[in-house]
């Protein structure tokens, strides 16, 4: 390199030093500046991403909020002025922060089939007092109403107390085991019941490394779900009572004030053709099928088991050699009595799952 060279690229070396101490410069007199200098733009509070991304379409009822920023924020800056999120209305809420990521937590499940607009505005700052440069907007849209069950869905049986398989060579197939806080060993019956791809998981494994983490977010998400569920008041719900068998169900909110049976006969659902059509049965106490005479849950025109949901109040039991089909969200615990099969998930989020004789669990 020649002397000119050399000249030449330390005269542009310092062109740039002395670039970037005017920019600090006038951040420290002035406040935060934007500037096009990789090595300071730390200098303004950004936003750097955000969940649901912007244009992101079908976003569950029960999703929080979130924006993360480049660097520390003031968390008292947070709040239902400077963080907000609108529908057709403001969606009233709770905002939160921690880790450089605002929160903004609905107090009720989003609407189903909205547009939903997700504003910060320039009054947040950070720990500097540096405010945002300009207002940071994003838009999402909910889909039909669902039941999203997020990292519980990889389990076919999550329960809190103890899993057990107390007679036959049961099946669990595509569907992992799971139980927190209770430990392995209060999953038995394992053989004779067999677990085709997939594997138990327990709250005291270590290994590998992570597993107690990973149920322990999976039973939050579960909980989630169930209050979802629970709530969930759109479309507007139908009141049922007493006994369903016999009767045939199209897509909806159907909510029991007490007990629910399903035994003089079989439950129809009829999803009309339309294979998104989603069913939330929201029961205030305890869900029971009586084997025999009916008993079992029909699938029709395109239904899934997948899009059923079965909120129980307190225990669910599935009588003896009946079909069911969706996934039990149940408060305390799960019974299948002998030879019952079940499309779908047995999910209890403070009790026990037993599977009683012979019984068949299938990923929908």
């Amino acid at each position: 390199m020649n002397i000119l060279s050399c000249l030449n690229e330390i005269t542009l070396k310092n062109q740039k030093l002395l670039a970037s101490l005017a920019i600090l410069a006038i951040a420290f007199l002035g406040g935060c500046i934007k500037d096009n200098y990789k090595e300071v733009i730390s200098l303004c509070p950004v936003v750097v991403s955000v969940n649901p991304a912007d244009g992101t379409s079908n976003v569950p009822f029960n999703q929080l909020i979130k924006a993360t920023f480049n660097e520390k924020m003031n968390g008292t800056t947070f709040n239902t002025a400077t963080f907000t999120v609108r529908g057709t209305a403001t969606v009233p809420g709770v905002v939160s922060y921690s880790d450089s990521t605002a929160v903004f937590t609905p107090l009720n499940p989003l609407a189903p089939n909205t547009t939903y607009t997700a504003r910060i505005t320039t009054s947040v700052k950070d720990l500097a007092g540096n405010a945002l440069q300009e207002e940071y907007v994003w838009s999402f849209s909910t889909g039909a109403f669902f039941i999203n069950l997020q990292s519980a869905a990889r389990f076919g049986i999550l329960a809190a107390t103890g899993v057990e398989n107390m007679a036959g060579a049961s099946l669990i197939q595509n569907f992992d085991v799971g139980i927190s806080p209770g430990s392995r060993s209060s999953v038995t019956g394992f053989p004779p019941a067999i677990i085709f791809n997939g594997a138990i998981y327990a709250a005291n494994d270590v290994s590998p490394e992570g597993i107690p983490a990973m149920l322990q977010i999976a039973k939050q998400e579960l909980s989630e779900a169930y209050l979802a569920a629970k709530t969930l008041s759109f479309p507007a719900p139908t009141t049922i009572s007493g006994d369903l068998g016999g009767t045939t169900l199209v897509p909806g909110i159907y909510t029991s004030n007490t007990s629910l049976l399903i035994q003089s006969g079989d439950l129809t659902l009829d999803a009309q053709g339309d294979p998104n059509a989603v069913w939330v049965f929201q029961i205030a106490s305890g869900l029971t099928t009586i084997g025999g005479t009916g008993g079992s849950v029909v699938l029709k025109n395109d239904a899934k088991a997948d899009n059923v949901f079965w909120q129980v109040g307190s225990s669910a039991t599935i009588g003896d050699y009946t079909n069911f089909k969706g996934n039990i969200l149940a408060f305390t615990s799960i019974t299948l009595n002998a030879g019952s099969i079940i499309r779908g998930r047995l999910l209890a989020l403070n009790g026990a799952v037993n599977l009683t004789d012979t019984n068949i669990l299938i990923k929908p």
